[in-house]
């Protein structure tokens, strides 16, 4: 283990700790809950396994392979995590959280609707794994990595979700924007409203969810603002090839 660990620079060990630790600032994960980064091809950086917003400054991840066996100490959900770099080579980055509203939504089987510029990033539907199980198995992560297929993100009946991104910066970022589209989704049904509510479309999101005017990094920003470890964050993209 101790040469795998060569593959993840201090950069990148503090890039996993500081998402780790604003997805728990953000109420987006609390005991339960991981991230990751991809270092290339076959390998990605996992956080500790703990509670996230527990992780101290310093403390080492674990190098996974994309192919094979988790390492000893691993958790077993992180199986999530693998088989969506197996079949996403475009993924820099993996949240699993427990975004509270996406908790509650998916529950009832609902996912948010692309309804404002938040909820554009997840156009044209956030799909559903309609199991509320925990993930211990290849067969059940290889599910959910192709229920996810080519989107941002998937909720999981009353367990929460995943967001792929190019990097962790963006995953983090667009975990926080699901939960703000699980809000607005709650609140119009809640309502009432949600019927007559408009959806955007395709052609609007793609419009919308753009990345120009330091879109993610200000949120990045925000939701890392303080962190001890925040300067040293490499936030280079990852890559796959």
């Amino acid at each position: 283990m101790s040469a795998v660990r060569k593959d993840a620079s201090g950069g990148q060990e503090a890039l996993v700790r500081v998402a780790a630790r604003a997805l728990a600032r953000a109420n987006l994960v609390h005991a339960y809950g991981h991230c990751s980064s991809r270092l290339d091809a076959g390998h990605f950086l996992v956080c500790a396994a703990r509670p996230m917003g527990l992780i101290t400054p310093g403390e080492a991840g674990t190098v996974v392979p994309v192919h094979g066996e988790l390492p000893d100490g691993v958790l077993g959900e992180v199986r999530i995590h693998q088989h969506i770099y197996r079949l996403r080579p475009d993924v820099g980055g993996v949240v699993r959280s427990m975004p509270p509203t996406v908790m509650t939504l998916s529950s009832a089987r609902v996912t948010p609707a692309p309804r404002h510029g938040m909820g554009a990033y997840f156009s044209p539907a956030v799909p559903l794994w309609d199991d509320p199980q925990l993930v211990r198995t290849d067969a059940q992560a290889r599910g959910v990595a192709q229920t996810l297929g080519a989107a941002s993100a998937i909720a999981m009946r009353g367990n929460g979700a995943v967001v792929a991104a190019e990097s962790l910066m963006h995953a983090t970022v667009l975990t926080w924007y699901l939960e703000d589209a699980a809000r607005i989704e709650w609140q119009l049904r809640a309502a009432g409203l949600a019927d007559g509510a408009p959806v955007l479309s395709p052609e609007e999101a793609a419009v919308r969810a753009v990345g120009t005017g330091r879109i993610y990094e200000r949120m990045w920003e925000f939701l890392t603002a303080g962190d001890p470890e925040g300067a040293l964050a490499d936030l280079s993209q990852p890559r796959a090839q």
